[in-house]
């Protein structure tokens, strides 16, 4: 089996290259392919893609991420987000194999008391959900033998993430300034890669519809940001690594220019009836990545 999978360097990306080298996935074939070669904004580019690798599946990991910059810059973010995984919903469509596309927990508005199903209205409040929100609904338009997956708060020992902020403002501060008031599932990229394997497995082999369809996958369990911070400061200064006091402020006083969700929880119950995945504990999986970074310094 031979999957391409949009992107180079994201953190989804490169822990999928990662985990594909382990046994389990032998017969695998992970294509990854990013700019120039496969540009989301470039329709072109990635039809060319396709037609080179002719895959058995597509992993649509790539996205326009920088949540506070398409603020003023949401055509470009349209173009990468939206448009480009229309591209390839079709030309998966064409080619009569299944497609997985990643989304974000930025498309509702935050306002629910508890956890987000995948039925519950969805109402972005930023460039970067509203452009998320439209390419999840041109994948669906585009093609019925799809998976998206609604993710939130990812971080890995690859790439910019929270965990290696938090680690490296720790070496220069004694207390670091944390939102408290913002509540989510903070998940290892690694998790989602397994999770990824599995379903794309499940999606060749079968055709069952009750395998398609939007899922949330998130990491088990629910934490603010200063929460989450706290827990990369115990792991790291148990093995040695840089720790700081959390200071716990409001939304208020660390103002973005793109608003965030007060929730970001979100219910897995259907992504395990479906699928039979669910992703460990976020403070296990924190510990395993804070471990790893900490022995490497790779939060430098």
């Amino acid at each position: 089996m031979r999957y391409l999978v949009t992107g180079r360097d994201g953190q989804v990306v490169q822990s999928l290259l990662e985990h594909g080298k382990r046994p389990e996935h032998d017969g695998i074939e992970l294509v990854a392919i990013g700019r120039p070669a496969l540009d989301l904004s470039k329709p072109e580019s990635i039809r060319s893609a396709l037609e080179e690798v002719k895959p058995d599946l597509i992993i649509s990991a790539a996205a326009y991420t920088a949540v506070d910059q398409a603020e003023s810059d949401e055509e470009t973010a349209r173009s990468v987000n939206a448009l480009g995984p229309r591209v390839l919903a079709e030309a998966a469509a064409s080619r009569k194999i299944p497609i997985i596309h990643l989304s974000t927990d930025y498309v509702f508005d935050g306002m629910k008391n508890g956890p987000y199903f995948e039925t519950d209205v969805v109402g972005p409040m930023s460039a970067y959900g509203r452009t998320k929100l439209e390419g999840e609904r041109a994948v669906q338009e585009a093609t019925d033998n799809f998976v998206i997956l609604r993710t939130a708060w990812v971080y890995s020992p690859f790439g910019k993430n929270f965990a290696k902020t938090m680690l490296r403002l720790a070496e220069s501060r004694d207390t670091v300034n944390v939102v408290a008031d913002q509540f989510g599932n903070p998940t290892s990229a690694l998790d989602i890669a397994d999770g990824i394997f599995k379903i794309a497995r499940n999606l060749t082999e079968d055709d069952d519809r009750s395998l398609r369809g939007v899922f949330h996958m998130s990491g088990r369990g629910e934490a603010s940001w200063a929460d989450f911070a706290e827990e990369i400061f115990r792991m790291s200064a148990s093995k040695g690594g840089p720790s700081a006091a959390v200071g716990r402020i409001s939304t208020a006083e660390y103002p973005t220019p793109a608003k965030r969700p007060a929730n970001s929880r979100l219910s897995n119950f259907t992504l395990r009836a479906a699928h039979a995945v669910e992703l460990p504990s976020w403070q296990t999986s924190v510990h395993d990545i804070v471990e790893r970074l900490v022995a490497a310094k790779t939060y430098l």
